[in-house]
């Protein structure tokens, strides 16, 4: 057997996240699927982790393993990028050794969250409107206190089964843009819903609503229901996933 990195970007806006659901099409059944008929055989993918429904990916990397250890990855690529709807895109696909994990092996993860002011036709799917502005400052300043924690409880979807909710944010920044704001948070993991927990709490903070000093408090709390609401999946782009350099020689575009 032979396992190999495949490397791809998704809108996913059609879709109930990464992983398989049971009541709903996901991005990798429809990988596993295509990548199945363009090997010839029945081919299982490892994510390097999930996006929740309606959430993107501009950087997206997963395993498989294959019997066929001289597999032509260009003729693949071609194949797959032919027969999977025009929302899912494949960029490149390389060996690896056979312990590599698309997951476990990542060191760590970028996120970025996109606001936009005024409407906008073009960016409908993939930024979240919101027409006051914050005070950048204060949520920047409430930002940097992510640094100072590791329990993010408060932040997690409940009733999920993950074995700890701790997490090593590096990155979380507020900046404006022309036509609004975007957000970027780096950590060597995420949980569930997190990001979006994270920046409509962080609102929060920008219009006044709540203070820094209560923003570490909803973070003391552990409580789920002490932080403020999820801002829409839409605006939401998983852009970067790291390794260490043995792995992402393959990768194009990887954000250092």
């Amino acid at each position: 057997m032979q396992r190999y990195f495949i490397q791809l970007s998704y809108d996913g806006t059609a879709y109930h996240g990464w992983q398989i659901q049971p009541n709903g099409i996901s991005v990798q059944e429809m990988v596993e699927k295509v990548l199945s008929i363009v090997a010839q055989e029945t081919i299982l993918v490892t994510g390097a982790g999930r996006t929740d429904a309606g959430v993107h990916a501009s950087f997206f990397v997963a395993h498989f393993d294959v019997e066929n250890e001289q597999l032509d990855t260009q003729k693949i690529i071609h194949g797959l990028n032919n027969l999977l709807p025009a929302d899912i895109a494949v960029q490149n696909i390389y060996k690896v050794h056979p312990e590599a994990h698309a997951r476990f092996d990542a060191m760590s993860r970028t996120y970025k969250y996109y606001l936009v002011r005024t409407k906008d036709p073009f960016s409908r799917l993939y930024a979240a409107k919101e027409p006051r502005i914050p005070d950048l400052e204060k949520m920047n300043e409430a930002a940097r206190k992510l640094f100072d924690y590791e329990d993010f409880t408060s932040f997690s979807r409940l009733g999920t089964d993950v074995k700890t909710n701790i997490c090593k944010i590096a990155v979380a920044e507020w900046v404006a843009e022309d036509n609004g704001f975007v957000f970027t948070i780096k950590a060597d993991r995420f949980l569930r819903n997190m990001v979006r927990a994270i920046v409509g709490t962080l609102l929060e903070v920008g219009f006044g609503k709540i203070s820094i000093e209560e923003f570490c408090r909803i973070i003391e709390l552990k409580d789920r229901c002490a932080a403020g609401a999820s801002a829409p999946a839409k605006g939401l782009f998983l852009v970067d996933i790291g390794y260490a350099a043995d792995l992402s020689k393959g990768l194009i575009g990887q954000i250092k």
